[in-house]
């Protein structure tokens, strides 16, 4: 199992970092499409859906609503922070009450449990994750603000992965993951700060007038959001009784186990990134 992760694990970076070195971006934006497509494909299962034409069907309205921003917003072209902010607000807004819903689990349960709640919670996780993870493609350098925003994600969950085995005591989430503690999640918010640290002390010429403050809040805030992320889809996982949102990756389980961190991080880290002015 160790073996096929990390020979997973490799192929995965590789793709990725082949993708944002080589791939223009209305191909980037078509990839990205294709992996919250396999996404949405995984989440409909979590969402209860079992004919194989409604998962299809679920699927195909995901790809409709993606098509529709990279129209509206235009995503195509360089589009502007004024079109994207709405996205991006609400996006943080919908974590904001995950949050509380990770917080009141199972309780909760009683407000998001249905087939067409969880339905549209799929929507709501993976379109805007889309749209700023394309958003962020458009940004002058924006394979290395990509590049950023995961390692951000990586940072906290090595930070708490580590803190956590050695310090865990204190439950985190117990009815969600009960093996995250308040030790890891420290960890990993530390492993971040001193990211946010090495980040703003390399910032480029042009971006210089922005603080290490901003630079820690961004940061730091992307990798909370990532936690939250990971809790909101175990929740649901939980929930329906569901250990792997699905088998496409050995060793790994499903795209949504390897997604769940990164789709609540990149409308977090696009906002933040327009809110102190890169």
């Amino acid at each position: 199992m160790l073996k096929q992760r990390i020979i997973t694990g490799v192929v995965l970076v590789s793709a990725f970092l082949c993708a944002i070195a080589f791939l223009p971006l209305f191909w980037l934006a078509v990839v990205f499409g294709l992996v919250v497509s396999m996404g949405a494909w995984e989440w409909s299962r979590l969402a209860g859906w079992e004919s194989w034409l409604l998962r299809f069907l679920y699927v195909g309205v995901l790809i409709g609503l993606v098509s529709v921003a990279y129209l509206y917003v235009p995503l195509d072209t360089a589009p502007l922070a004024k079109d994207v902010q709405p996205f991006l607000g609400l996006a943080c807004l919908w974590w904001s009450i995950a949050l509380l819903w990770v917080k009141g689990f199972p309780t909760s349960a009683a407000l998001w449990g249905s087939k067409l709640m969880r339905s549209l919670m799929g929507f709501i996780i993976l379109a805007p994750a889309w749209i700023a993870s394309v958003f962020l493609l458009s940004f002058p350098k924006g394979s290395s603000l990509m590049v950023a925003m995961i390692l951000v994600v990586v940072c906290a969950d090595i930070g708490a992965y580590f803190s956590g085995k050695r310090f865990g005591r204190h439950k985190l989430a117990p009815a969600v993951s009960p093996a995250k503690t308040w030790e890891g999640f420290w960890g990993g918010i530390l492993a971040c700060a001193i990211l946010s640290v090495v980040v703003w002390y390399f910032l480029p010429v042009q971006q210089q007038h922005i603080g290490l403050a901003s630079v820690a809040g961004v940061i730091l805030t992307t990798a909370a959001a990532s936690v939250v992320g990971d809790l909101s889809v175990s929740m649901v996982k939980r929930q329906g009784g569901f250990k792997d949102s699905g088998n496409l990756l050995p060793g790994h389980g499903g795209i949504l186990d390897r997604l769940d961190s990164i789709v609540a991080a990149a409308p977090v880290f696009a906002l933040g990134l327009l809110l102190v002015g890169w």
